[in-house]
């Protein structure tokens, strides 16, 4: 017999929000652009054929924000198994592989990750970031990274609507172990049961085993709207 409405389970109610940075809040810029921008910092100027080329290259080498390396290369092992639990290791793991490629270039394009001009945002990240501070819904940024993203927040212009940053490499924990979401969650004062996650990948549908809602959103252009209003509706 169908579950009368009576029986069936009463929603969770939300009060506050967990979001993964990279693939849910912003996407990492478009890899011509990324080694043109590169190459220009350094006094180098490349025509479209060439950067294509190498950002063909570069992105299979592996990039910081793009796909995994198919291969990762013996004497850069160490530093890519700890590359979100430590700033060192993240640095030298992405510059090692753009190294494997174009040697004078990778410190170059490694530092394109660190400002916002290297990243574009949804176009519905700020206006619902905006919206759950106008409701009263504290959030926090659940990120597998190694390195600061305060700093990168505060350049996209959406530091100060975040109320906690709770990266890898800080907390030494990384999705989808359920202590990172443990630790998100007790620095927003809620119990998990309360709370939820929103990523792009398996990693961040870890929160479930916290016992946290999880919304996994499809992928979308950058730039483009993203589905982040779907958090206001499960409020």
């Amino acid at each position: 017999m169908p579950e009368s409405e009576e029986s069936r389970p009463s929603p969770r109610p939300i009060e506050a929000v967990l979001l993964d940075f990279h693939g849910t809040l912003a996407q990492v810029e478009d890899p011509v652009r990324w080694v043109t921008r590169a190459a220009g910092s350094v006094g180098v100027a490349l025509d479209r054929g060439r950067a294509t080329v190498l950002a063909d290259r570069l992105t299979t080498a592996g990039r910081a924000g793009g796909p995994k390396p198919h291969r990762v290369p013996p004497h850069l092992a160490e530093v890519w198994a700890d590359r979100d639990l430590s700033e060192h290791a993240h640095r030298a793991s992405y510059e090692g592989l753009a190294a494997t490629v174009d040697a004078d270039l990778a410190p170059a394009l490694y530092d394109r990750l660190l400002v916002a001009d290297g990243w574009q945002l949804y176009a519905d990240t700020l206006p619902t970031l905006h919206a759950l501070r106008a409701a009263g819904v504290p959030v926090a940024v659940v990120s597998n990274i190694g390195f600061d993203l305060r700093k990168l927040a505060d350049e996209l212009g959406f530091a100060g609507l975040v109320d906690e940053f709770v990266l890898s490499y800080e907390v030494g924990r990384i999705k989808p172990d359920p202590a990172i979401f443990f630790k998100a969650c007790a620095a927003l004062r809620v119990d998990p049961e309360r709370a939820l996650m929103v990523g792009d990948t398996p990693a961040d549908a870890g929160a479930a085993a916290a016992g946290c809602s999880v919304l996994v959103l499809p992928e979308s252009e950058p730039g483009k709207v993203h589905g982040l209003g779907g958090i206001l509706r499960l409020l």
